[in-house]
C-alpha cells in the first residue's frame, strides 16, 4: 500500500508541477509573441491535441490496466507480448496522424482564416505552425506506451520524471526559439510560433529519453521475471487487441471537451467576426478566449477537479456494492470541493479581471481583454462540473452518456456560435461554450439522478450559502480597490495593477477562507484536510 501511496503523490506532484509550469511560461510568451502569436499557437495546438487524443485511443491507460493484471497472474510475458504490440501499434498510429495533420494544414488554415485583409495572420502562417507541431505526432504516441508500461508495474518514477522533464525541456526551448526569432533576429512572429510549437517534437525526444534510460536500467530485473514464470497465457495478437480497446472505452473522448468546442470557435470566429465588421479586434479577442485567457480560467478548475476526482475510483466499488448511502455521500463531497474552491475562484476572476489580465499580459487593449476575460471566467465553474460529473458516470457504468452529453453540448455550440457572435461580438463565443457545457453538465446530471435517485437538495443548499460568502468577498474587494485605487494608478501602469491584484486576491481570499471556516464549511467538505488553517485563524 505504501508503495501504491507513494506512487500516486509522485504522480499528483509530477502533473501539477507540468500544469504550473505551463500556465506560468504564458507571461513571457506572450511579451515575446503578443496576441497574435496566442492566436496563431492556439490554431496549431488545437487539432494537434485532438489527433493526439484519438490516434491512442486510450490505449496507454488501457496497457497499464492490462499489464497489471496480467502481473497479478504471474504472466508477465503476456504483459510483455502486449508491450511490444501497443508501441507497435501507436507507432503506425502516430505517423498515420502525422501525415493527416501535415497535409491537411493548408485546408485548415484555409477555413480557419477566410479573409486575410482583416488581420496580420495569413493562410500560410497557419499552416506552417500547424505542420511544424504535426511532427510530435511521430514520438509522443509511442512513447506513451511505455509509461503505461511502467505503470503496470505499479513503478510510476519513469511517468513523473519523463512528464516533469518534458515539459521543463519543451518550454524552454519554446521560449529560447521565441526570443532568438523575435529579439536575436527581429524575425516574423509565424516563425517564432512555429519553432515554439515545434517544441513538442523536443520535449517528446527529452522524454523519450528519460524513459529509454529507465528501460535499460530496468530490463534486467524485467527479464528475471519473465525466466521465473512457470505459465503464460497462450493469447492471440488479435484477442490482445481485441481486450486491450475494450479497455480504452469510449470516455477518451470526454477529456477533449475544451478542444472540441475551441475548435467550433477555430473554424466559424473570425468570419462571424468580419461578417459582423469586427474584424480589426478578432485576432485579440480569439487570443483571451482560446489561449491567454483560458490559461487563467482553468488553473481552479484543474486544482479543484484533482481533489474531487481523488474520491471517484471508490464509486465503482461502492456503486457495485449497492451501497447507496456511502455513494451519495462521495457524489455529494466530489461536486462540494468543486463547489467550494470554484465559485470563489471564478467570481474573484471575473471581479479582478482587468488587473488580472493587466498584471499577467500586459494592459494594452484591456478594454477588451479584461472584459472578455470578465465574462469567460464564470464558464470555469461548467468545465469543472462537466468534468467531475462524467467522472460520476464512470463511477457508476454510465461512461457512455457522458459521450452522449458532450455530443449534445458540441451541437449546442456549433449551432449557434456564429449566430451569438453576431449578436453579441467576441462574447458571443463565450456564451456559446457556456449554453454548450452548460447543456453537457445538465444532461450529465439528469442521468445521475435518474440512474441512482440521487438527491441534489443538500447540494443546492450548500450552493446558496458559498454564493452568501462570496457575495461578502466581492464586497471586500470593492472597497480594498476603492481605497487604494485612490493613490494607485493600477488603470495605467502595470507595477499598480500588479498591486492592486495582490491586494484584491490577498483581502478577498483572505475573508471567504475565513467565513468558510468559521462556519465549518470547509471542514464539512474537505475533511482534516483544513486543520492546516488551525494555527492562522485559532491563535
Amino acid at each position: 500500500m505504501s508503495n501504491m501511496v507513494r506512487g500516486a503523490m509522485m504522480l499528483t506532484i509530477a502533473s501539477f508541477l507540468s500544469k504550473f509550469l505551463g500556465m506560468i511560461y504564458v507571461i513571457p510568451f506572450n511579451a515575446l509573441v503578443g496576441e497574435t502569436g496566442g492566436v496563431l499557437y492556439s490554431f496549431a495546438y488545437t487539432p494537434y491535441n485532438i489527433i493526439l487524443s484519438l490516434s491512442t485511443i486510450g490505449v496507454p491507460l488501457a496497457v497499464s490496466k492490462f499489464v497489471s493484471k496480467y502481473n497479478a497472474m504471474g504472466d508477465y510475458e503476456t504483459g510483455r507480448r502486449m508491450f511490444k504490440a501497443g508501441i507497435s501499434l501507436l507507432m503506425v498510429s502516430g505517423f498515420l496522424a502525422f501525415l493527416v495533420l501535415f497535409f491537411s494544414a493548408e485546408w485548415l488554415a484555409g477555413n480557419y482564416i477566410t479573409d486575410e485583409d482583416a488581420g496580420s495572420i495569413a493562410v500560410e502562417d497557419v499552416t506552417f505552425v500547424i505542420r511544424m507541431v504535426s511532427f510530435a505526432l511521430i514520438i509522443i504516441p509511442a512513447m506513451s506506451i511505455v509509461r503505461g508500461f511502467f505503470q503496470g508495474y505499479q513503478s510510476m518514477g519513469p511517468t513523473a520524471v519523463s512528464q516533469v522533464v518534458e515539459q521543463v525541456v519543451r518550454i524552454v526551448f519554446l521560449l529560447t526559439a521565441a526570443f532568438i526569432v523575435m529579439i536575436v533576429l527581429d524575425g516574423e512572429v509565424s516563425t517564432a510560433v512555429g519553432f515554439a510549437t515545434f517544441a513538442a517534437f523536443i520535449g517528446g525526444g527529452a522524454s523519450a529519453l528519460v524513459l529509454w534510460g529507465y528501460w535499460r536500467k530496468r530490463k534486467p530485473g524485467l527479464d528475471k521475471r519473465l525466466q521465473q514464470q512457470t505459465y503464460t497465457n497462450e493469447i492471440p495478437r488479435k484477442d490482445l487487441f481485441i481486450e486491450l480497446f475494450s479497455y480504452a472505452g469510449p470516455f477518451i473522448i470526454v477529456g477533449l471537451a475544451t478542444s472540441l468546442y475551441q475548435l467550433v470557435d477555430q473554424f466559424t470566429f473570425e468570419r462571424a467576426m468580419v461578417a459582423r465588421g469586427e474584424g480589426n479586434i478578432w485576432e485579440i479577442a480569439f487570443a483571451v478566449i482560446n489561449f491567454y485567457g483560458h490559461k487563467l480560467v482553468i488553473i481552479p478548475v484543474t486544482l479543484a477537479t484533482g481533489l474531487s476526482l481523488a474520491i471517484i475510483p471508490a464509486l465503482t466499488k461502492i456503486f457495485t456494492q449497492k451501497n447507496h448511502e456511502e455513494l451519495y455521500e462521495q457524489i455529494n463531497q466530489a461536486f462540494q470541493i468543486v463547489l467550494v474552491l470554484v465559485i470563489p475562484a471564478v467570481v474573484g476572476l471575473s471581479f479582478l479581471s482587468e488587473e488580472a489580465y493587466g498584471a499577467l499580459y500586459g494592459l494594452g487593449n484591456i478594454e477588451i481583454t479584461g472584459n472578455l476575460l470578465g465574462w469567460y471566467a464564470p464558464v470555469g465553474l461548467l468545465f469543472a462540473l462537466f468534468t467531475v460529473s462524467s467522472a460520476v458516470l464512470q463511477g457508476i457504468n454510465e461512461q457512455k452518456y457522458a459521450v452522449i452529453s458532450l455530443t449534445g453540448g458540441l451541437l449546442v455550440k456549433i449551432l449557434l456560435n456564429i449566430q451569438l457572435i453576431h449578436m453579441f461580438g467576441a462574447k458571443g463565443a463565450i456564451f456559446g461554450t457556456a449554453l454548450a457545457v452548460g447543456t453537457a453538465v445538465t444532461l450529465n446530471l439528469l442521468r445521475i439522478k435518474s440512474k441512482i435517485q440521487f438527491s441534489f437538495r443538500k447540494l443546492i443548499k450548500r450552493t446558496m450559502l458559498i454564493a452568501i460568502f462570496v457575495s461578502i468577498m466581492c464586497l471586500v474587494i470593492w472597497v480594498v480597490m476603492a481605497v487604494f485605487g485612490m493613490f494607485l494608478p493600477y488603470e495605467t501602469e502595470r507595477w499598480a495593477t500588479i498591486l492592486m491584484l495582490v491586494l484584491g486576491v490577498g483581502s478577498g481570499g483572505a475573508v471567504y477562507l475565513w467565513l468558510a471556516y468559521e462556519s465549518t464549511l470547509l471542514e464539512r467538505t474537505l475533511g482534516n484536510r483544513v486543520r492546516v488553517l488551525d494555527k492562522i485563524f485559532r491563535r
